[in-house]
């Protein structure tokens, strides 16, 4: 137990909402199992470090242990139903919620802390460390167009300008002066660049985070730079190191299928032809209006192919009256599936998605096309993507799916020349994906520089 002690503690600063929490610590297990002479102290809010411990595929680890955070909504508030404001309270209150997390992992662990490996998000981590006199390691969980954008976001104000009366009628206009994202235009930059509610707590921090990532001794990504090639390069001339470490997805082990397939949703797909199933999911954080839902339901109604729809219960009541009864011969609406397996069986044929960023990465390592309908975020940067720069999909353009617009998108991905070339373009990338995380491949590469950098930077703060 004493020797237990003595080893250097790695703290952990995760984001609790959407989907941020599991690929940090996806990140962080692998370190761990990669670094068994370090501790590793995983600070999360209550409800997030149960949900994604308990979900965790992998086997528990020694050096590895979660704490609490709290989640700095005050007593007796309550909630009005937009994420935002939980996202406000938390950010408000993070700083000082995180040190009294740190001061219980110290005093559990007997050490002091040797690094902290935080989200991005938390740009505040880089003082942190400064007065703690130890590395900074952020994780960005999103693709490198999205994190280039906030780099640059002075310059693009500067450049468009901001605000309604400086856009309105440019929203086409490509942004041409950015290395690595040539095909960008305006209406694709996220809210709170040039346009939105620039004041937001998050738009604020995602603003002041391109500004701090720069101090990071280096910036990991969830992704592999064969995929935005000249994005990646540009960036590692910003940054102390830029490290695309992933796709996490095809490092993760896989769960057994009786443990994961609770919907009986994979038992489903091995009674279907090869790529004949439409898979359609907006994620963990996503409701779609009540008529987009409609819509939806008689696109897929009307396009007679099999169809699985990861709906949440309380939002199928919306349903159209008699929809499932009359698609039940062939589809499954279930509230929750094991996204990767469902995306990389082969009898899946296309994906109807809000273009998150592991969405997007788990589509192209399971080779489908994708039809993306952009609600927030970088989703209509990542989706435009899809569409444009690697011809896998197509885009709704930020507005909502039509029954007509679902329909013809999904006659051309599953049936027609364009839909196969697609497919072709889609199963080079995933390709690309495997042998990135291969032996010899960028993003094994990467991660070994990753644990070299953190040994190295640990063992000079030890000797201080």
């Amino acid at each position: 137990m004493a020797e237990e002690t003595k080893k250097p503690q790695i703290v952990v600063l995760a984001f609790p909402f959407g989907t941020h929490a599991d690929p940090l610590l996806s990140l962080t297990y692998r370190l761990a199992l990669a670094s068994p002479e370090l501790s590793f102290s995983f600070l999360c809010t209550a409800q997030s470090n149960h949900s994604i411990f308990r979900s965790n595929p992998n086997p528990p680890l020694p050096n590895l242990k979660p704490y609490n955070v709290d989640d700095g909504i005050p007593n007796g508030y309550e909630f009005k139903g937009n994420p935002l404001e939980l996202i406000g309270f938390f950010l408000r209150a993070a700083p000082v919620n995180f040190k009294k997390a740190m001061e219980e992992a110290i005093a559990d662990i007997r050490n002091n802390i040797s690094c902290l490996i935080t989200d991005a998000f938390f740009w505040f981590a880089a003082d942190m460390a400064d007065e703690l006199g130890v590395p900074w390691i952020p994780l960005w969980t999103a693709g490198p167009p999205a994190v280039s954008i906030h780099v640059y976001t002075d310059l693009i104000r500067s450049k468009i300008g901001v605000g309604p009366h400086g856009i309105t009628g440019r929203e086409d206009e490509v942004i041409g002066f950015l290395p690595g994202l040539s095909s960008i235009r305006i209406r694709d930059l996220p809210e709170g660049v040039v346009s939105g509610n620039m004041e937001m707590p998050f738009s604020k921090m995602l603003h002041q985070m391109g500004k701090m990532l720069r101090r990071g001794d280096a910036v990991v990504v969830n992704s592999f730079e064969e995929l935005n090639p000249t994005a990646v390069e540009d960036l590692r001339s910003k940054f102390k190191q830029f490290l695309p470490v992933g796709p996490f997805n095809l490092w993760v082990p896989q769960r057994s299928i009786a443990g994961d397939d609770q919907t009986g949703c994979l038992s489903w797909l091995n009674s279907q032809s090869l790529g004949s199933v439409v898979y359609v999911s907006f994620g963990t954080v996503i409701t779609s209006p009540t008529a987009e839902l409609a819509a939806l339901a008689k696109g897929l109604e009307a396009i007679g192919a099999p169809f699985l729809w990861s709906l949440k219960e309380a939002s199928t009541s919306q349903l159209p009256d008699g929809f499932l009864d009359r698609t039940k011969e062939r589809a499954m609406v279930v509230p929750w599936v094991p996204q990767p397996r469902v995306l990389s069986h082969v009898a899946v044929g296309a994906f109807v998605t809000h273009g998150g960023w592991n969405s997007v990465l788990e589509s192209i390592t399971g080779g489908v096309p994708m039809i993306c309908r952009p609600f927030l975020g970088d989703q209509t940067l990542n989706g435009r993507w899809v569409s444009s720069v690697w011809g896998i999909g197509i885009t709704t353009e930020g507005g909502p799916i039509t029954e007509r617009g679902l329909v013809d998108g999904l006659d051309l991905i599953l049936w027609k020349e364009e839909g196969r070339t697609m497919r072709d373009k889609v199963r080079r990338l995933r390709t690309l994906a495997e042998e990135a995380v291969g032996p010899n491949g960028s993003s094994t590469r990467n991660f070994q520089l990753l644990l070299k950098i953190l040994r190295t930077r640990i063992s000079q703060v030890g000797t201080r």
